[in-house]
C-alpha cells in the first residue's frame, strides 16, 4: 500500500497525472490530491471552480481503483508549501506533480511550484511532463 500526494492546478494536469498513475497504482493505495490557491484578491470563484474540476478528474478517473481524498486549500500559502505540508501530514511515499517547459526568462521572473517542491522535499517524487495545450 502506497500513499501518493498529487499537486494539480488544472484538469489537464490532473488528466496527465492520472495517465501516469494508472500504470503504477494498486488496490489499497491512497491518493491525496491537492489544489492550492492564495485566497483574498488573488483567488476568485472561477479559480475555485477550476480547482474543484481538477480534483474531480482524479476522483472520476482513479476513484474506482484506489481511495482518493481531495484537498482544496485557500489559506494564503504557496502551492508548494501546501503540497509539502500535505505530504508530511499524510506520511506520503511519493509526490507526483506536472511540469511545463518554460523559457529561461520565465524561470527567473516567475517562481516554479515544481522547483520549490523538488528543492524542499525529502520524499521521492515523480515529475510528469505536461504538453502545451
Amino acid at each position: 500500500m502506497a500513499t501518493y500526494v498529487i499537486g494539480t492546478n488544472s484538469v489537464h494536469t490532473s488528466a496527465e497525472v492520472c495517465d501516469y498513475l494508472s500504470r503504477r497504482i494498486d488496490a489499497g493505495d491512497v491518493l491525496h490530491v491537492v489544489n492550492s490557491h492564495r485566497g483574498g484578491d488573488e483567488t476568485d470563484s472561477e479559480d475555485v471552480r477550476d480547482g474543484e474540476d481538477a480534483l474531480n478528474v482524479v476522483t472520476s478517473r482513479l476513484g474506482d481503483l484506489v481511495d482518493v481524498e481531495t484537498h482544496q486549500y485557500i489559506r494564503g500559502n504557496d502551492a508548494a508549501d501546501d503540497i509539502l505540508q500535505c505530504a508530511d501530514e499524510q506520511d506520503a511515499d511519493e509526490i507526483v506533480i506536472g511540469i511545463r517547459k518554460r523559457n529561461p526568462t520565465s524561470k527567473i521572473v516567475f517562481g516554479s511550484t515544481a522547483q520549490d517542491v523538488l528543492l524542499n522535499s525529502n520524499i521521492p517524487m515523480a515529475v510528469v511532463p505536461l504538453e502545451t495545450v
